[in-house]
C-alpha cells in the first residue's frame, strides 16, 4: 500500500495566500513525489477574513485531497499545529505557515531525505528578508534559545518534516506553552538540517507581533530550559558576595574613622537595585507557578468546531 505525505497548514486571516498555496503543494507532489499518497490539513485558527470560505471552496475542488478543520476561535499556532497532527494520517508529517515565505519547493527534498530513513528534516532560517527589526529580534531571540539547546538552528525554524512515530511523541509532550521546535529537537532520532532563506512578506501582514514573538522565546526559555533559575541562582550569589564585600569595606572604614559616604543617596541604589533584583526573581518564579496552574486546569489546547476529511463529508465534533 502506498504510504501518504500529511501537509498541515494553520491558517490565520491567510485568504490571498491559500488559492496559490495549494497549487503550488499539489504541484510539489506531482513533480518529485506523486508515488505517494498526498493530503492536506488546512486548520481555519479562528480567522477574521474569508479563508474559511476560501477552504470550504477549494475542499470541493479536490476533495480527494483537502481535510479541513475549523477551530471554534483563536487557539495560536501552537493549538491549530496539534489539532492538524492529530487529524493527519499520513506516514510522515510536513508543517508550513500559510504565509508562503517558506519555499514549498523544499518539500520533494525533505521527503527524500524521509526516504532515505531520516525521521527528522528541519528546514531552517539561515537568511530572511524581512525588514530589520524583525529580523534583528529573531537573531537576538534564537540566540538567547541557543544558550540551552546549541542544536536549535540559529535562525529558528517553523518548518519541517518528522515521521509518524515522532509526532506521535510530539503530541504526547503535555501543556499549554509548550515551545515545539525544542521538543521535536530534544527527542533524538536521525537528523537533517536544510537552510534556506525566509523571503518577504507579499501579501498580508504578520500575526505574530513582538508580544507574540517575545512569548515563544518565553516559552523556550522557562518550559525548555533550566537558564532562568540558574541566572537567578548565579545573580543571587553574585549579589550576596557584593554584599559582603562591600560590608567588609564599611568595616574597614570604620575602623579607620573613614566615612565611606556621605547622605542617603547610596543607600538608596542599593535599596533599588537589590529591590529590583528581587522583583525579576519573583516574576520569573511567577512564571513558572502561573504556567503549572494553566496546565492543572487542564483547558483544551483547541476545539475544532467543524470538520471535513478527505472523502468524507461535514461532521461536527468536539475535540480536546
Amino acid at each position: 500500500m502506498s504510504k501518504t505525505i500529511s501537509v498541515v497548514v494553520p491558517v490565520y486571516n491567510n485568504q490571498q495566500t491559500l488559492d496559490e498555496m495549494c497549487s503550488q503543494i499539489m504541484d510539489e507532489h506531482a513533480n518529485h513525489f506523486n508515488d505517494l499518497n498526498l493530503e492536506i490539513v488546512f486548520v481555519n485558527d479562528g480567522s477574521q477574513d474569508d479563508s474559511w470560505e476560501v477552504l470550504l471552496r477549494l475542499q470541493s475542488q479536490y476533495p480527494q485531497y483537502i481535510s479541513l478543520l475549523n477551530l471554534s476561535r483563536n487557539f495560536g499556532q501552537l493549538g491549530a499545529l496539534f489539532a492538524g497532527f492529530n487529524q493527519a494520517k499520513g506516514d510522515a508529517i510536513i508543517p508550513i505557515s500559510a504565509d508562503m515565505q517558506d519555499p514549498i519547493s523544499l518539500m520533494g527534498q525533505m521527503v527524500k531525505h524521509w526516504r532515505d530513513g531520516i525521521e527528522i528534516v528541519v528546514c531552517h532560517r539561515q537568511n530572511r528578508q524581512d525588514g530589520f527589526l524583525r529580523s534583528f529580534f529573531s537573531k537576538f531571540a534564537y540566540s538567547i534559545a541557543r544558550l540551552s539547546s546549541a542544536e536549535l538552528p540559529s535562525g529558528g525554524f517553523d518548518y519541517w518534516l518528522m515521521s509518524r512515530k515522532v509526532c506521535q511523541l510530539l503530541c504526547a509532550c503535555k501543556g499549554r506553552h509548550n515551545f515545539i521546535q525544542g521538543y521535536l529537537l530534544s527527542l533524538g532520532f536521525s537528523k537533517v538540517f536544510i537552510p534556506y532563506t525566509r523571503v518577504q512578506r507579499t501579501v498580508g501582514k504578520s500575526g505574530y507581533n513582538f508580544a507574540k514573538s517575545l512569548k515563544i522565546i518565553i516559552d523556550f526559555l522557562v518550559d525548555s530550559s533550566y537558564l532562568p533559575i540558574r541566572f537567578m541562582s548565579c545573580l543571587g550569589a553574585l549579589i550576596s558576595l557584593s554584599g559582603v564585600g562591600y560590608t567588609l569595606l564599611i568595616v574597614y572604614a570604620w575602623f579607620h574613622q573613614q566615612t565611606p559616604f556621605s547622605g542617603w543617596a547610596p543607600l538608596m541604589i542599593m535599596l533599588m537595585i537589590i529591590g529590583g533584583t528581587l522583583m525579576i526573581m519573583l516574576g520569573i518564579i511567577g512564571e513558572y507557578i502561573w504556567r503549572i496552574y494553566d496546565n492543572i486546569k487542564d483547558f483544551p489546547l483547541y476545539i475544532v468546531e467543524q470538520k471535513l476529511s478527505a472523502h468524507h463529508s461535514s461532521e461536527v465534533s468536539k475535540i480536546s
